[in-house]
């Protein structure tokens, strides 16, 4: 094996294009269940985002109305969730099932006349002084636009819920729904617009993967990447900066893997590939075990349905 062969500052870069789908996944997802809401739809959500994406980009030519075809048609699907569960009740958990199932599907449907055809690239951005530093240019300031829009996202979802009236809110109602109604705050209208910025948040993910990560589109290409999402949510004990440092560890470990492999490491590809996969259940056992803290961590009222008549 040749070590020599990986370059750290290729890995570092390599680690934030790597992280940045399931990072924008992971920071939509958590303000939906900061209000309250359970939605396990998010890799349908996120290869919907990657079809619409995909297919806009390569219709129009330009991969930013690409961005925006993935996060509004990703909201829209999340607005079936919402709907299922807001006003009909339906059970959380097995509608987000139910999404996800119907996201893989209907993405399958839509991508039939994209399969090997290449999107229009994604230009980097060149940050004047930044871009031009020696090392730390070309490991941080030498990305995408997406990579930052990620960064800042994280930034101002931590300040919206410390800082913010809205984000007050917001946390009241996860905690506490019926204290939050009985002050006359609207309960279900606060968690759907949280589901569509989950569902918009998923969109992108999924379009960076479609445009960005992978440039193409295959069938089933988010490869659970809205499952460790998820997970890292959870990782992350529902706060932004910590769910920022689960989703670079775990872009950080996919991205080490395929170096291991290219530098001839003597082990079966296939242990290398579910390595971030055993790695994100590892640490969701650790961080179960103590479920008291786990469980102080999480909104009082995750998952439980609100009616306004309780």
């Amino acid at each position: 094996m040749d070590l020599s062969a990986i370059n750290p500052l290729v890995l570092i870069a390599s680690l934030m294009v790597s992280a940045t789908p399931i990072l924008l996944a992971a920071i939509g997802e958590l303000v939906v269940e900061k209000s309250g809401v359970l939605n396990l739809g998010v890799e349908g959500m996120m290869i919907v985002g990657a079809i619409c994406g995909f297919a806009t980009a390569v219709e129009t030519g330009s991969p930013l109305l690409g961005f925006i075809a993935a996060a509004a048609g990703s909201a829209l699907l999340s607005l079936i969730f919402a709907v299922l569960t807001q006003f009909l009740l339906a059970n959380q958990v097995a509608t987000g099932l139910a999404l996800t199932l119907f996201g893989l599907g209907f993405s399958a449907m839509l991508g039939q006349g994209y399969v090997g055809l290449k999107p229009p690239s994604t230009p980097t951005l060149h940050i004047p002084v930044l871009s031009d530093l020696p090392v730390v240019g070309t490991m941080l300031f030498s990305h995408d636009l997406m990579v930052y829009v990620s960064l800042a996202l994280v930034a101002a979802v931590w300040a919206t819920l410390k800082y913010t009236r809205v984000g007050l809110i917001l946390r009241a109602v996860g905690e506490n729904h019926d204290a939050a109604h009985a002050l006359g705050y609207k309960v279900i209208r606060i968690r759907i617009l949280a589901i569509m910025f989950g569902g918009a948040c998923a969109g992108l993910g999924g379009a960076y993967l479609s445009l960005v990560r992978v440039p193409q589109w295959t069938e089933g290409m988010t490869a659970g990447a809205g499952w460790i999402a998820l997970a890292i949510v959870v990782f992350g004990s529902w706060k932004p900066w910590r769910v920022l440092l689960g989703a670079y560890l775990f872009g950080g470990i996919s991205v080490l893997q395929l170096n291991l492999q290219a530098a001839g490491l003597k082990v079966p590809v296939q242990y290398l590939s579910m390595s971030p996969y055993l790695i994100t259940i590892l640490v969701l056992v650790i961080m179960s075990a103590n479920r008291s803290r786990a469980a102080l961590s999480a909104p009082a009222s995750l998952g439980r349905s609100f009616h306004a008549s309780h």
